[in-house]
């Protein structure tokens, strides 16, 4: 059974716990994937990025070693949604998708490294369904616990001369597949999370009570910046101003979020980044029906006036 194999969820169909776990049986049954290679070697650049952003200075790693917690970077997907049709997580997945519970949340996640990797080494990837239990009741909802374990290697040279793999890393990940808990708490959108406000911050407040979405502006050189902030970036003045946007977007990524609960937000709530007509990106709530949002969706702004103190930004799509 692949990934694209998974029944899909009709209004005739019904899933019991038997059925489902018969499906999650056959995914058990085609037991570890084959190994699936990274796509570069380990190197050197990848590694100085991974330092930089994690902030890690153990010279070590500047000189051909490669982190150990980076186990999980050189085989990551990359943008293209498409996963192998073997893919033990994927189809699990998707299999619980058809079945109803259609929420995710990652619990926990135990990484093992078995010797150090060096630059040069090209690591390869096997996945394997560990196991599946439940169904469980939980703060978020009824679920079942799914957990993969990935294994990385590297392939080496034996005594009598052939190849064989090293495991040199291994990772249990294990989320839980729900289907929400039906309550509606009563929400008060006064008492959410308020954003900060300062001088830097203002003019974007005062515009979002006024009804206009503005960016900042360095009056000196004329770039455009968003988030705001007291000093252009390009030309390292402090004069700024602000534009008034058109308002228009599309969206650049987006997330559901759906536990834990946020201070005065009713959930579940969509979260994105919006890609400005301006050429900015801006983080904001989409509003509506959650089925109309896709990257790449056209949005326009909208305002939502919390109190007499603060007014939200927020987006809704427009096809």
């Amino acid at each position: 059974m692949s990934g694209t194999d998974a029944p899909q969820e009709t209004a005739q169909e019904t899933w019991d716990h038997d059925r489902i776990m018969a499906a999650v049986e056959k995914m058990f049954a085609m037991g570890e994937t084959a190994p699936r290679e990274a796509r570069d070697p380990i190197n050197q650049p990848m590694i100085n990025n991974w330092l930089e952003a994690m902030g890690e200075t153990d010279p070590r790693y500047s000189d051909g070693i490669a982190p150990p917690a980076m186990a999980q970077v050189w085989t990551m997907y990359g943008l293209d949604p498409t996963r192998p049709a073997d893919d033990p997580l994927h189809g699990t997945m998707q299999i619980f998708d058809a079945a109803g519970f259609k929420s995710v949340l990652g619990t926990n996640c135990d990484q093992t490294y078995l010797r150090d990797v060096k630059v040069g080494e090209q690591i390869s990837i096997t996945t394997r369904l560990e196991s599946v239990v439940g169904p469980k009741v939980t703060g978020v909802g009824e679920g079942y616990f799914v957990s993969t374990l990935n294994t990385w290697w590297v392939a080496k040279k034996n005594e009598q001369g052939g190849e064989e793999r090293e495991a040199v890393a291994t990772m249990l990940f294990r989320v839980l597949k729900f289907k929400p808990a039906q309550r509606k708490p009563r929400v008060d959108k006064t008492k959410l999370v308020r954003p900060q406000m300062n001088r830097d911050t203002a003019y974007f407040w005062e515009g979002t009570k006024a009804g206009e979405l503005r960016l900042q502006k360095c009056n000196a050189c004329g770039e455009l910046r968003h988030p705001p902030g007291p000093m252009c970036p390009t030309c390292h003045t402090a004069d700024r101003g602000y534009v008034v946007a058109s308002g228009r977007g599309t969206v650049f990524s987006f997330l559901v979020h759906h536990a834990p609960q946020l201070p005065g937000k009713e959930l579940p709530i969509t979260l994105a980044l919006i890609e400005l007509e301006e050429g900015l990106r801006m983080v904001g709530e989409v509003q509506g029906n959650r089925e109309n949002i896709a990257i790449g969706a056209p949005v326009r702004v909208v305002f939502e006036q919390i109190d007499d103190d603060l007014t939200l930004a927020q987006w809704e799509v427009t096809a």
